[in-house]
């Protein structure tokens, strides 16, 4: 007979995937020894650039026990967002992950339903869910969960549907039936992704120059200017980018979402860059005032707008 931890995993597993998640893996809460070297170095040869907020909390990213006292288990969730749709050849280029409503939206109403679920059907539970916001190694849980690798670029992997998916943690109190880790890499010698980045922002196989990187450039930078290292490099990415990702050969598995909350803005697939550099700053808060290109603000889209065209 199952043991309750066992019963309450597969209660678990099977209302991740009833909420929309594509898969679910669960890990031992504890300390990340290993990444906390790692994540120090990377903040040492100064990859964050100007993203200071990385510099801050790092205990509280290699522990989840002291983001959630009393955790034990630390549950990874993955959610489709590949689109069935493409952008018009003279739209700028923006990221997949970025053409619908803001995915904090929807995943964190996912996280809420899913610890209200736990406590219904397992009992009081204490936990916090987590979406890429706050301090914690979301691709490291995913692969102490049996999710993935991280590939040469930086991303999860999952041999069974690439790397375009967001990645979301719900750490809580609850002991549970742990998955074993994921081993092994399986991007063998295949080098496309460090090939095909115009900005050369994967300096080694998983190690990314964070502040050569174009999502950096055209989202976390604020400078008024673009630096001209990068003039004639953006390759009309406007916000973000997909290259490392679109070349990765994973991805040919990649199947459109099905959530309807990610259906692109019409806005995002076909403005051309033409009716980009005519848009108002009133229209843009209204086109994208729920998007994640939000976060560039007008200003800063219309930055990105001209960097692409010199």
């Amino acid at each position: 007979m199952p043991s309750n931890q066992e019963q309450h995993t597969l209660l678990i597993k099977q209302e991740a995937l009833r909420l929309g998640f594509m898969q679910c893996g669960i890990a031992e809460a504890r300390e990340l020894t290993e990444d906390a070297r790692k994540l120090e170095s990377w903040l040492n040869h100064n990859y964050h650039g100007t993203m200071g907020y990385m510099e801050r909390n790092v205990d509280l990213r290699v522990d989840p026990r002291k983001l959630v006292p009393e955790a034990k288990s630390v549950i990874t969730l993955l959610l489709n967002y590949y689109p069935s749709q493409v952008q018009q050849n003279d739209a700028p280029k923006i990221a997949k992950y970025a053409w619908g409503v803001d995915y904090h939206y929807v995943i964190r109403e996912k996280l809420n339903e899913l610890l209200a679920f736990m406590n219904l059907h397992i009992g009081a539970v204490q936990g916090r869910g987590f979406v890429d916001s706050a301090p914690v190694l979301e691709r490291s849980w995913a692969t102490l969960s049996g999710l993935g690798w991280v590939g040469k670029n930086g991303n999860l992997l999952n041999k069974q549907t690439g790397s375009f998916f967001f990645i979301a943690t719900l750490i809580c109190d609850v002991p549970l039936s742990y998955d074993s880790p994921f081993k092994t890499d399986h991007c063998g010698t295949c080098t496309q992704c460090i090939d095909a980045c115009p900005t050369e922002a994967i300096v080694s196989p998983t190690i990314i120059d964070g502040s050569k990187c174009i999502s950096y450039l055209t989202i976390e930078l604020k400078d008024e200017l673009m630096p001209k290292e990068f003039e004639g490099k953006m390759e009309n990415w406007a916000f973000g980018c997909d290259i490392c990702q679109d070349v990765c050969p994973w991805n040919r598995f990649s199947k459109p979402n099905t959530e309807q909350y990610l259906t692109p803005i019409p806005e995002v697939l076909n403005l051309s860059i033409g009716e980009w550099e005519q848009l108002s700053e009133v229209n843009f808060k209204q086109y994208f005032k729920q998007s994640p290109i939000a976060r560039s603000k007008w200003k800063g889209m219309m930055r990105n707008i001209k960097a692409i065209q010199t």
